[in-house]
């Protein structure tokens, strides 16, 4: 029977198992979902791995159909033999249904190349695109993956702790920035690297920020802000916001406008942030504003290039 099921959604963080076994020298079999019809609750190109002792990483289902997953992952890796296995609309396992309808194919590949993974997982984590190609039976499928979102904060106070806290949950590699101390303790273990101390409003701040990076400031004392957005606007980021009422958002874009930034990276800049408006608690602000971040990368992170 199989062991555990750790729920992981991200590609990197499957890799990042499967990087473990390789070293350590243990046997597993790689999942893939490679054809959805209908509603699913993952999309095609999710991965999970099953090792030897039957425990998973990653998921296909959502849990109503992962542990029979799991069983023929085993199955495989002591056969050696790799498996297309389809689940609800024409499946051949009329006891396993699918809720939400239609059908889910996944490929069970017991000796999938570990040079290619690892060099996924390696891409993955230095913040650049990878691919993998997957072959059931006689077709071939490449799926691309970006890496994870790196969602870049600059605040204080207890919205800034909210939406650190909330974005690392959500899934988000968390980078911090603050002029105040205590704020950077306490965000520090949700961050993916060392918070950053601001020293003052007019310092000059350094982004390395990709496409499928956000950024939001959470101020309510907005002098801190134009140093911040400008250096954000200098970046590719593909999301910006700013905390603060429609007042303020004018104001904030009169004033990056007198620095000399342009119409068009105006316009990058979103505000007020938050799908929901007018709300006055730091956690439900920090779902809020979290949320649209989430609604500005949802469609990115996988694709099929090649099928």
């Amino acid at each position: 029977m199989p062991n555990t099921i750790t729920y992981l959604d991200h590609a990197v963080d499957v890799l990042a198992q499967v990087k473990t076994y390789v070293k350590t020298q243990q046997r597993f079999a790689l999942i893939t979902s490679v054809d959805i019809k209908g509603g699913s609750a993952r999309d095609i190109g999710s991965l999970a791995v099953v090792c030897e002792a039957g425990n998973m990483t990653g998921y296909m289902s959502n849990g109503c159909i992962d542990r029979d997953i799991a069983l023929h992952a085993s199955d495989c890796l002591r056969s050696g033999t790799a498996r297309l296995l389809r689940y609800g609309e024409g499946s051949a396992f009329h006891d396993l249904t699918l809720p939400c309808g239609g059908s889910l194919s996944i490929w069970i590949d017991p000796a999938p190349d570990l040079t290619t993974l690892l060099a996924a997982h390696d891409a993955l984590t230095a913040r650049r695109p990878a691919s993998l190609t997957f072959r059931p039976e006689a077709r071939y499928i490449t799926i691309a993956y970006q890496p994870k979102v790196t969602l870049c904060l600059a605040g204080r106070g207890a919205i800034f702790r909210a939406t650190a806290r909330g974005g690392k949950a959500t899934g988000f590699d968390i980078q911090a920035y603050s002029p105040d101390l205590t704020d950077l303790e306490a965000v520090a273990t949700h961050c993916a690297e060392p918070p950053t101390h601001m020293r003052s409003i007019d310092n000059v701040v350094e982004l390395n920020l990709a496409p499928t990076s956000g950024v939001l400031t959470l101020f309510h004392d907005h002098d801190w802000e134009p140093a911040f957005l400008t250096a954000a606007l200098a970046t590719p980021a593909g999301f910006i916001g700013a905390l603060g009422s429609q007042k303020t958002q004018t104001a904030r874009l009169a004033h990056l406008a007198e620095k000399g930034i342009s119409e068009h990276d105006l316009k990058r800049v979103r505000g007020p942030i938050g799908l929901v408006p007018s709300l006055r608690d730091a956690n439900l602000i920090a779902v809020s504003a979290l949320a649209e971040v989430a609604q500005a990368f949802a469609y990115d992170q996988q694709k099929i290039i090649d099928a």
